[in-house]
């Protein structure tokens, strides 16, 4: 449900990717295994994780609570609510409606909802992969989450929202697409969008442990989500199932997760030419998927996010490889989890983060802020303070966090990489070479 989209990324350049590492199967997924126990023994994560190879898992294992606050453990049959990820579902019952004829693609809203602003100018398929213009109600700051809302408020509400972009023209994430687009598969079928994700998804792929969730319930293997304050973990207050919709009202686990992207992938829920149009990008999206890009690797899947719950699914079609986290309790950057993962999975170079940082003033870590170049080198490097953190990215190289480690020497501990910071520019170690980049004027 949250808007941002986290993405897998493989620094190319920078972080070396060379040589795959002779070794074992069973080296590298107690490798994968010893960096997860370490982030859950540093207060980082909470969660589970899946890998899947072909229809065989060949990993699963959760790590810390369902339940902090009575202890108890979180099992690989725990369910957490997996948000956005919902979308995949979602968009999967619409191109299933469309094989049967009940619905086209080309479509307007018009048809379903004409009072939504450019109604008569939206197709169905402009409001699955985030081009329709519909403004996203999850940016309203008056929302509330934890209440109960009636199709009709939430319609009501969505009507008076002005459109964020003439249709067709870019992309914009929207939880409203697939807020709508669960209201029209209810219309189209007269069932409940439960009913239909039930009947057309789950089912078909086999799922046992994904339902359209309600209260958490302990009791039933349900997962509460917590955020890391103080040093504790302090719950965090439940969001409405109907304020999630189609748009990521689904709870599932890492298992399920991996055994329904690989059926989809395997033509048991919509047709290999269904899923062509499903992966199909414009402006950055599918039709409720995306593309995760790791190396020369490129993943097709969805993250999702609610409460503080944080879920990635993701599929290698070349090597018919799945995989899947889900976290209920997270105080480290989810994409540098994953990066670590992939990185023990194809047994690539990866050294395990440090936690032994010091903390700096924005002020002095916005003196860092800007471009750098190294004349050998065909890319430009850019820093930037966000959200307290430095980021760095270079086009085509990717993007990572780095953290201090004294007032002007950064690490990103996965790749190896320290960054030592002068006033003309930084130094970049890596494997035992230093490169230096000139800060650009």
């Amino acid at each position: 449900m949250k808007k941002t989209l986290l993405l897998l990324f493989g620094i190319s350049t920078l972080v070396s990717f060379s040589q795959e590492k002779k070794d074992t199967d069973g080296a590298r997924l107690k490798k994968i295994d010893s960096l997860m126990n370490y982030l859950n023994a540093n207060g980082k994560f909470m969660g589970s994780l899946t890998l899947r190879e072909k229809d065989k898992v060949v990993f699963s294992k959760a790590y810390g609570f369902s339940n902090v606050e009575a202890n108890t453990k979180a099992t690989a049959q725990t369910k957490y609510k997996v948000g956005s990820i919902t979308k995949m579902f979602t968009a999967c019952i619409i191109l299933q409606l469309a094989e049967e004829k009940k619905l086209k693609l080309d479509t307007k809203l018009s048809e379903f909802f004409p009072k939504i602003k450019n109604a008569d100018k939206i197709t169905i398929t402009q409001m699955l992969n985030h081009s329709s213009g519909i403004y996203n109600f999850t940016e309203d700051s008056s929302f509330v989450y934890t209440a109960p809302v009636l199709r009709r408020d939430m319609l009501d509400r969505l009507y008076k929202y002005d459109a964020a972009f003439e249709p067709g023209t870019k992309s914009g994430y929207s939880n409203s697409n697939y807020m709508l687009l669960g209201y029209i598969i209810q219309d189209v079928t007269h069932k409940s969008y439960k009913e239909n994700v039930t009947s057309c998804v789950i089912k078909k792929a086999g799922l046992k442990n994904t339902y359209y969730f309600g209260k958490i319930n302990p009791k039933k293997n349900d997962a509460y989500s917590y955020t890391f304050d103080n040093g504790t973990w302090e719950r965090v207050p439940e969001w409405h199932e109907s304020v999630a919709g189609a748009a990521g009202a689904l709870q599932s686990t890492p298992e399920d997760l991996t055994q329904f992207i690989t059926a989809l992938f395997n033509g048991k829920i919509i047709s290999p030419e269904s899923l062509a149009l499903m992966t199909m990008i414009d402006y950055g999206y599918g039709k409720g998927i995306v593309n995760f890009p790791f190396g020369e690797r490129k993943f097709y899947g969805h993250n999702g996010g609610i409460e503080n719950f944080t879920s990635t699914v993701g599929y290698y079609p070349k090597d018919n490889f799945a995989v899947a986290m889900v976290t209920n309790g997270l105080d480290y950057d989810f994409n540098e989890i994953m990066l670590g993962v992939l990185s023990c999975y194809y047994k690539l170079p990866y050294r395990f983060p440090s936690f032994d940082t010091v903390n700096l003033d924005e002020n002095i870590l916005k003196k860092f802020e800007g471009n750098y170049k190294n004349d050998g080198l065909p890319f430009t490097i850019n820093v930037l303070l966000v959200k307290g953190v430095l980021r760095v990215h270079a086009d085509e190289q990717g993007t990572f966090y780095i953290t201090p480690v004294s007032d002007n020497e950064f690490s990103h501990d996965a790749s190896g990489v320290k960054m030592l910071f002068r006033p003309d520019g930084f130094v970049l170690k890596q494997n035992g070479t230093d490169t230096f980049f000139k800060k650009l004027p």
